[in-house]
């Protein structure tokens, strides 16, 4: 795992080349509304584009991370299925449920099931590389959707421009990269990391506690501001060293919510002696997202070390697929 979370460089410009080969049609029907079908690692690339691009694509978008869609979605909905096995039981469910609605469908998948649908209908599909577990796939199902919004007209072409900027920065940015998420990890080893970040970066942070969650085998939990100043802080009066908190910042989060950042460390501070802030680097959204991301990957893998875990396996998952297998 290790190896791969190093790699996502290398897999962001991998994945723009296969973006560009796509063959790929457009619909007759006109786009009223996007909505992304998927789970885990294949499902957060979602989430975190549906924030990105929310000021500029002129059509809702909505992430779905279960079996059924919503009752709105028909003709005029893009159902974006993302399953890197391509044998997702929620994600099959929900494109079968597309198709029956009459929705525009279109897949980003390695394989299996959906894939083999895909050819079968003449769905247009991006295919990715398989044979890794898809939280370490994060990078090619990411870049594909902003593919697949481009190809339907909701978003402009400078995402590309964007994301090779991203690889840039994280490039140049390894060493410090691995040297403060060595410190995060030292910090979060013997604690319950509570992790934090501004609404518009929501997809981020849930990025990071997948990642803590699978990888290094740790429960922890996260929240946005400014909603969590009207619920969660008030819980910190209860609050002990226990935890470990982390806020993720943006130069660009809003101005009040900045404010409201800057009184809550300081409240919580009162509670836990562990409290830290991460500002992101990079010009664009995009550039402060993946930095962060590939940030919390890192984290995430250094845990597992500290913890003497496999950042690979995932027993319980396994456990619960092989259950669900004996049941019709």
């Amino acid at each position: 795992m290790k190896e791969l979370v190093e790699a996502f460089p290398q897999h962001l410009r991998a994945a723009l080349e296969i973006g560009r080969l796509a063959s790929l049609t457009t619909s007759a029907a006109k786009i009223e509304n996007v909505v992304i079908s998927g789970l885990g690692g294949s499902g957060i690339g979602g989430k975190i584009v549906s924030q990105l691009i929310a000021a500029h694509c002129p059509v809702p978008v909505l992430c779905n991370n279960d079996y059924v869609l919503p009752s709105f979605v028909n003709k005029h909905t893009l159902a974006i299925i993302s399953s890197y096995s391509g044998d997702t039981e929620e994600t099959l469910a929900a494109l079968h449920e597309a198709r029956s609605k009459g929705a525009e469908v279109a897949c980003i998948t390695s394989g299996g099931k959906i894939r083999a649908l895909a050819a079968e209908n003449n769905i247009n599909c991006i295919v990715i590389p398989g044979g890794n577990p898809p939280r370490a796939m994060f990078g090619f199902s990411f870049v594909q959707l902003f593919f697949l919004l481009k190809n339907y007209g909701l978003i402009a072409h400078n995402f590309e421009k964007e994301i090779e900027e991203s690889i840039a920065l994280i490039e140049n940015s390894s060493a410090e990269i691995n040297s403060t998420a060595k410190n995060i990890a030292s910090l979060f080893a013997n604690r319950v990391p509570v992790l934090y970040s501004e609404a518009g970066y929501e997809g981020v942070i849930v990025r990071w506690r997948q990642q803590i969650n699978e990888n290094a085998k740790m429960l922890c939990w996260h929240h946005v501001f400014p909603e969590m100043n009207h619920n969660e802080l008030v819980g910190w009066t209860g609050g002990d060293n226990r935890f470990a908190v982390i806020i993720l910042r943006n130069e660009d989060d809003h101005k009040r919510t900045q404010v409201r950042m800057d009184i809550s460390k300081k409240l919580i501070s009162e509670k836990c002696d562990t409290i830290i802030e991460v500002w992101s680097k990079g010009k664009s959204a995009v550039e402060q997202s993946l930095y962060l991301i590939h940030l919390g990957d890192v984290v995430s893998i250094e845990l597992a070390e500290i913890r003497k875990e496999d950042a690979i396996a995932i027993p319980a998952i396994v456990f619960l697929k092989n259950e669900l297998s004996k049941i019709e």
